[in-house]
């Protein structure tokens, strides 16, 4: 088999320009390869879809997996669109040289959007194969039958592999080509194992961790000692000097770091214990943790208001007879990976004359293309000398701490000439990596015994979305560093920080975003920031569903007062509030459940709650149980049942796979997990708190804590496949909350659901 560089003479390549620069042409035969460019790219390009040869499929995907087992489901739709069955396939993911930018790996997109890209790149290679076939037999091609790589014409056949030895062909890529219809799947829809598992298992995959290069160095950043520090003075270098393997310190502005050329020599070298010392002017505090609910709320840090349903509900309120009122709050989360970042840079003194590419980074990153922009800009160089590779590490989730730790690597390896690879501590990655945002919410409706009449939400939310940019180097914490500013905040909450705040409900609703500040800007109204960047609140960015896990929160259990008050079921009540029939559906699948809850009362209580993805897309019912210890408050999940719609399922083992994910990570983030943070800095920097770390730890559940899982899967063989990576974790605040309130008797409206919290509610 040949490599995934390795392209046969024979062969078709679909998603290239038939143009090429000779000598690059030239150079690439000698070695036995050929590479053409990318449909309407310069001639200089390389990006593919997809290449097939005798011997060799392989799928290049814009879209990467960072843990999700998209790798399997996109290999099942583009060999299923080929009709091979099931096929060893050669898979290059994220690699800004050879795959088609598809964009950010997020958002559940990635089977939404980039499988059916796939799924054209394959049919374009298929009906090319098939004009072949039909040459080969003298036939029209309609009547030739395909299956597991062979043609057939009554008893005579043809392989895949002799068409495509008998030319090269260039195709573009073609969304007209007819797709293979839906009753005829034979691989999408069936569980196949993940391609990625056996070597994980064996312990033989190569993670970013493992990326090794000849030279390369080992490189820590120093960080400031709070958000707002500046203007800092490196002092005593002679300690790190010392050190066996120490090579430099480097100073680019606020930016510091040090490399040496293992990773111990350049732990000891940054440490200000056993290396170099450097001072900073303290800037100003955060916005207290304590005041959050209030400053959230509070006029003088918007910036600017988002009406995203307008309903005119005043008669309505006036009419209904039953008016319910409720205040809603959820904290900053982390990501908190169970790997630090890590990052490989290779910044050369000049061009290579083969590629053109002068930058090479490894990074675990959602976004390769908007990644290979913005570190162009830092290092100030055009983005086509800048080439980034994807490479697996701890799976994210969202924006986590990738981006900036590449950016680490990069402006380290610019200033030695030499590779470096930069991997963040645990107090890094807790302590500077984007999180996600705090909420708040007023909400307010009408009810009576037709059911809900009126719904007002008003939610209060820092940005959900600042991811980098190919435009402003600022986007980057290095770049920030180096003095440079972030982009202007978003001038919208839709589908960011105001994701799953309108409902789907049949009921006049209004919906409005304050949207929060989350550093100074130039004027009241401005979302410019100001200089110097002092931060208000804590750097905030994309955490799994974005404002959508808050919102649902406020929105779901909301829902649920408003039944009790009318004497609704909470269930039936949301049946019959939905015109959708697909999510009517989902809460029908959970009546069995719901029909033989505990009956609640003395600590043990069940919720139910539903959710369509951004409005639009996949529909998520979740039925929990809790048990609440009413003692010391303690609450655990003891049972979960989600009914899922996500329309086409590709994968359905896959599909469970991101359910449980989604339903752990939902519980987790409910019941325990919140950020911490004193002055301007955060100090909730550790899994578990100790002697040597003595500050508030950032818990998270643990394994014996989860609950029992089941998976109730609508399929729709007939409709668009949807995403399923963020959908599931939508309903499950609510769903606990509410199930907590059949348990208590007490509403909670504040996460997360600790024992504390829960006692204080309890003698309320």
């Amino acid at each position: 088999m040949t490599t995934r560089r390795q392209f046969l003479t024979g062969a078709i390549a679909v998603g290239f320009s038939l143009t090429a620069d000779p000598a690059y042409a030239q150079q690439m035969r000698s070695t036995g390869r050929i590479r053409v460019t990318a449909a309407g790219a310069p001639v200089t390009a390389s990006e593919s879809w997809l290449v097939l040869t005798g011997d060799t499929i392989t799928l290049y995907s814009g879209k990467v997996d960072l843990g999700t087992g998209i790798r399997t489901a996109l290999t099942q739709i583009m060999v299923e669109e080929l009709r091979l069955g099931v096929a060893d396939v050669d898979y290059v993911e994220g690699d800004t040289l050879l795959c088609v930018g598809q964009g950010v790996t997020a958002g559940s997109k990635s089977v939404q959007n980039g499988g059916i890209q796939l799924r054209h790149a394959a049919a374009t290679a298929f009906h090319e194969l098939r004009r072949r076939a039909g040459v080969y037999f003298g036939v029209e091609p309609t009547r030739l039958r395909a299956e597991r790589g062979t043609f057939r014409l009554d008893r005579r056949t043809v392989r895949y592999s002799q068409l495509l030895a008998a030319e090269v062909a260039v195709l573009p890529l073609n969304d007209q080509e007819p797709l293979m219809a839906p009753a005829d799947y034979a691989v999408v829809g069936r569980p196949e194992p993940r391609v990625d598992l056996p070597a994980k298992l064996q312990a033989t995959y190569q993670y970013l961790v493992d990326v090794s290069l000849p030279g390369m160095l080992h490189g820590r950043v120093v960080r400031p000692s709070g958000r707002n520090s500046r203007d800092p003075v490196v002092g005593d270098v002679d300690r790190a000097r010392a050190i066996e393997g120490f090579v430099d310190v480097v100073q680019r502005g606020g930016f510091i770091g040090v490399v040496a050329t293992s990773e111990w020599a350049a732990a000891r070298a940054a440490a200000p214990a056993t290396g170099i010392t450097v001072s900073w002017t303290p800037g100003p505090k955060l916005i207290p943790q304590a005041d959050l609910p209030v400053a959230l709320r509070d006029p003088a840090n918007h910036y600017r208001t988002v009406v995203e349903r307008d309903a005119d509900l005043e008669p309505l309120f006036a009419a209904g007879p039953i008016i319910v009122d409720a205040q809603y709050f959820t904290p900053f989360h982390m990501h908190g990976a169970m790997g630090p970042s890590v990052a490989v840079a290779d910044v050369r003194d000049a061009v290579d004359p083969v590629t053109g590419i002068q930058a090479t980074i490894w990074s675990s990153t959602q976004n390769v293309t908007e990644l290979r922009g913005v570190i162009a800009l830092l290092l100030g160089l055009d983005q086509t000398k800048v080439r980034v590779i994807y490479t697996e590490a701890s799976g994210c989730y969202g924006h986590n701490g990738a981006d900036d730790c590449a950016a680490d690597a990069a402006l380290l390896s610019q200033a030695t000439r030499q590779p470096v690879r930069v991997q963040w501590t645990r107090q890094n990655e807790h302590g500077w990596e984007p999180l996600g945002g705090a909420q708040a919410h007023d909400m307010k409706g009408a009810v009576g015994p037709g059911g809900i009449t009126a719904w007002s939400h008003r939610f209060y939310a820092l940005p959900a979305t600042r991811r980098p940019s190919r435009t402003n180097a600022g986007t980057l914490l290095p770049g920030e560093l180096t003095g440079l500013l972030p982009a202007p905040l978003p001038a919208s909450s839709i589908n960011s920080s105001g994701r799953n705040a309108p409902i789907v409900y049949a009921f006049p609703q209004r919906v409005e975003a304050r949207l929060v500040k989350s550093f100074q800007t130039t004027g009241p109204g401005s979302a410019d920031p100001s200089s110097p960047l002092t931060y208000l609140l804590p750097r905030t960015s994309a955490l799994r569903s974005l404002g959508g896990f808050s919102n649902s929160f406020a929105n779901e259990s909301f829902f649920d007062e408003l039944a009790h008050a009318a004497g609704h079921d909470p269930l039936e009540l949301r049946i019959v509030s939905l015109p959708d029939p697909r999510a009517a559906a989902v809460c029908e699948a959970l009546r069995s459940a719901w029909r033989s809850r505990p009956a609640g009362g003395n600590g043990i209580g069940a919720g139910v709650a539903f959710q369509q993805y951004e409005v639009e897309n996949a529909y998520v019912a979740a039925y929990v149980e809790v048990r609440v210890d009413m003692i010391t408050g303690q609450v655990r999940v003891t049972r979960v049942v989600v009914a899922h719609d996500c329309g086409l399922i590709i994968n359905p083992d896959g599909l469970r796979n991101q359910i449980e994910g989604n339903v752990v990570q939902g519980v987790s983030r409910t019941l325990t997990e919140e950020v911490k943070y004193v002055d301007d800095r955060i100090t909730s920097v550790v899994w578990q708190s100790s002697q040597f770390n003595p500050g508030p730890q950032y818990d998270v559940l643990r394994f014996n804590e989860v609950p029992a899982i089941e998976t109730i899967l609508i399929n729709h063989v007939d409709q668009p496949a949807l995403g399923a990576g963020e959908p599931a974790i939508g309903p499950m605040p609510g769903a606990i909350g509410n199930a907590v309130f059949a348990a208590t008797g007490k509403r909670i409206r504040t996460l997360p659901l600790t024992p504390e919290r829960v006692l204080t509610n309890l003698r309320i």
